[in-house]
This record gives C-alpha cells, structure tokens and sequence, in this order.
C-alpha cells in the first residue's frame, strides 16, 4: 500500500472474497455465465427492434435502450469481479475506481428514470389510447429517452465530483469487490456529510419520485384495465404491462436488498447480492 499518514491514496486494494478463496473459481464461472447471456440476450433484443420496422414504437424504443443501459451496468462492474476472483492482482488505480463508480453510479440512476418513463409510456397507451400517437411521437419519446441518460450522467458526475475531491489518507482496503461509492467514502480522512446530503437528495429524485411516479402511474392504468368489459382486452392490458412491472420489482427490490439492509461485515454477502443484481439483469433478457 503506497500511503503515508501525510500522503494520498493512488490505489485502493479491493478485498473481495480474499478470505474465501476456494469460493474464488466458483463464483467467477457462475458470474461469468450469467454475464455472457446478459450480453446475448440483450443484444438479440438490440438487434431485433433496430432490425426490424414494425417494432419502431415507443415501448420497443424505451425496451431498447433499457437493454443497451444493462449491458452497461454489468459491464462496468462485472470485469472488475472477475479480475479480482482470477488473479492474484486486487488491486485499482484510484482514477480507475473512480471511473468505475461514474458509470455504475450514471446507469444505476439512468435505469430509475428510463423505468419511470416506460410507466408513463404504459399509462398513456392503456388510459389514453386515441391520444397516444399524439403524446408519445418521436419528436416526444426520443429527447425523453435521451433526458433520462444526461440525467443519470449529470447526477453521477456531481456525486462522483464530490467523493474524488475528498483526502484518503490512511487505509486503501475497500472491504469490497468493487468500487462501491459508500465503501469508499468510508475510507476519506475528512467529514463527508455534504457527501451523505448529496446522495440522501439524489436518492430521492432519483428512486423515490420514479417509484412514486411508477406507482401513481399503475394505480391509473388498474382502473382503467378493471373497467374494460372485455376479458381478452383486460388480458392484453395486463400482459402489455406485466414485464414492465416484472423489471421494476426486480429492480427496486435488488437495490433495497444491497443498501436497505445491515451491511454484513462478510464480503461474501456481498457476492451473494451481486448474484443476485445479475439475475434481475438476466430476466429482462427472458
């Protein structure tokens, strides 16, 4: 560890699964698989809605996009894991960490805003079918699509601005198996309250008004699926619906089980939850 109690952190050590390392292999083949078919199914669903016109619609745009933004997600975290459970090297740069955190940070607050926006795109074709061409036009769902991007890149740079700005002078071991912001914050040498503000406000726009949209918007699209006298028409609605819904539970619930809980002071806990992060990524391939 190159630090000094006058000096700066240039590395942090990642501690991973040090204290498990028959489990090491183990996991890293799981993860992989689970990686490799997060990369093929959502590029199959990448390459059929751009490939074919008839799916140029709003929803498969939105379906899209979600499915590019996970193949993201995973993809700045994942090689990470596996670097550190397949080499003797446990060890990332300190710009490297900071990279790192931007872009899972970015795609995690991208991912609340796009799910709000697939709410709105559900509300508006199931409760307002004669006006959805109007609302939802390309000139409408495009720049919305692309809002939700700079917002989630916006936020992760103010938040990732703030956190690299800090001291880290003393311990680098993040007990951690990647660079996960609240991990590393710990580490800082200097008072991280603004930090904590920042986050606690960005949490709220970020997950708490795209769940209460999220949940406004079904409460709508409920009644207006009960007052359809059809039951083939309400089976339709609902199914339109249902991996939407599906996507959002996994979602919100694997966020809620890595940070609305006790931390475990076991990093193997933490590979758990990760596993379980990359099967709410796998299902939306399915």
């Amino acid at each position: 560890m190159e630090v000094s109690n006058q000096s700066s952190v240039i590395e942090f050590v990642l501690l991973g699964l040090s204290a498990h390392p028959k489990l090491e292999k183990m996991f890293s083949v799981l993860i992989l698989l689970m990686y490799l078919v997060i990369l093929l199914g959502n590029g199959v669903l990448i390459l059929v809605t751009v490939s074919d016109s008839c799916l140029h619609t709003p929803m498969y745009f939105f379906l899209g996009n979600l499915c590019f933004l996970d193949i993201c997600y995973t993809t700045s975290s994942v090689p990470l894991v596996l670097d550190g459970f397949l080499t003797p090297r446990k060890t990332i740069s300190f710009s490297g960490c900071a990279v790192q955190m931007f872009l899972s940070f970015a795609m995690g607050a991208t991912e609340c805003v796009l799910l709000g926006m697939m709410a709105f795109d559900h509300y508006v074709a199931i409760c307002n079918p004669l006006r959805y061409p109007v609302v939802m036009s390309k000139a409408a769902y495009v720049p919305m699509a692309a809002s939700s991007w700079v917002a989630g890149g916006a936020n992760s740079l103010v938040q990732i601005s703030l956190a690299v700005q800090l001291p880290f002078c003393g311990d680098n071991v993040i007990n951690h198996f990647i660079c996960e912001i609240l991990a590393v914050l710990k580490l800082a040498c200097a008072d991280i309250s603004i930090n904590v503000i920042s986050m606690g406000v960005a949490n709220v726009i970020f997950l708490g008004v795209p769940v209460l949209f999220i949940f406004v918007s079904y409460i709508f699209i409920l009644t207006t699926i009960l007052k359809i006298p059809s039951a083939e028409g309400r089976k339709k609605a609902f199914s339109t619906c249902s991996a939407h819904v599906t996507v959002v539970i996994i979602f919100y619930g694997t966020i809620l089980s890595m940070y609305g809980k006790p931390k475990s002071k076991d990093p193997l806990a933490d590979v758990k939850t990760a596993v379980r992060s990359l099967v709410a990524q796998k299902c939306l391939t399915q």
